[in-house]
């Protein structure tokens, strides 16, 4: 397994991959099509994104995994932590390591190259993404979360 961070080269291979993931597991809720597609494009030349930062999982030249994760700095107390946003890897690809090795990579470079301590995540409410996040390592469970509409 190879993980890189995601690009905006990279953008063919996150299609693919989330087409095949539409295809193993049939719930998501949203579609690859053309809208999602320029505004991914548009992620990745609008400033605001500046503070995203993302990691594929490739096996055999295909994305099987992918995170995305964004930089909290607060004026609360000076900080600057991350939010998970998205962790996802293909049915066919779980249970080999795949989570693990992005969000390690995740962790490891958010601290690097940020200096951020803290990644806080929400955890998705299906048993196996209970099972993942209730295993990984140097992480306790605090708070609970809320979804806003603005």
């Amino acid at each position: 397994m190879q993980i890189i961070r995601y690009t905006k080269d990279k953008i063919d291979d996150v299609i693919q991959f989330e087409l095949q993931l539409r295809k193993e597991e049939d719930f998501w809720g949203w579609e690859i099509d053309d809208a999602y597609i320029e505004n991914v494009k548009k992620s990745f030349e609008d400033p605001k994104f500046a503070h995203s930062l993302s990691f594929l999982a490739y096996v055999d030249g295909k994305v099987v995994g992918r995170i995305d994760s964004t930089l909290i700095c607060s004026h609360f107390d000076g900080s600057t932590k991350a939010y998970l946003d998205w962790i996802c890897v293909l049915k066919s690809a779980r249970h080999f390591g795949v989570a693990q090795g992005l969000l390690a990579e995740l962790r490891k470079q958010l601290q690097e190259q940020y200096q951020v301590d803290t990644l806080i995540a929400l955890m998705a409410s299906n048993d196996e993404a209970q099972r993942f996040y209730r295993a990984v390592e140097n992480a306790e469970i605090r708070d609970e979360g809320i979804w806003m509409d603005c």
